[in-house]
């Protein structure tokens, strides 16, 4: 997987059909599996700040009103785009992001954890680009 947003045609799709765009224009945009089930939104996206790359966008799963919902990031290369559709795909369902490794939102890990990072990314069957 790609860590770019691609677009087979530039401009016929609006927003996400672009190669640039400002991570506040995705906040809150939906994640949906393959079966059109949508699993969440993307709360926030997490950067390496020596590249600049993302690494993670932070998926919001469950809960009313940001009440009991439950965060978990994500690895930007288990995402693709549906330029189509204007959302976010992701290989799973809602039971295995279920069990994927999560945290609540007073209560973030510290992301530059390698032994962290390293359990993130065996679950979602990535590879981390980070350089820490």
């Amino acid at each position: 997987m790609s860590n770019e947003i691609i677009s087979s045609d530039v401009g016929t799709f609006g927003r996400l059909s672009s190669r640039v765009l400002s991570a506040s224009s995705l906040n809150d945009d939906d994640i949906y599996n393959l079966a059109g089930e949508k699993l969440g939104s993307i709360k926030e996206f997490m950067m390496d700040i020596n590249t600049g790359r993302v690494c993670y966008v932070v998926l919001s799963f469950g809960g009313f009103l940001s009440m009991g919902e439950k965060l978990f990031a994500v690895p930007w290369s288990a995402l693709t785009v549906d330029t189509e559709n204007k959302r976010f795909l992701m290989d799973t369902n809602e039971e295995r992001l279920k069990e994927a490794p999560g945290f609540d939102t007073d209560k973030w890990p510290n992301m530059a954890d390698p032994t962290w990072e390293k359990k993130v990314h065996s679950y979602y069957g990535t590879q981390s680009n980070t350089t820490f």
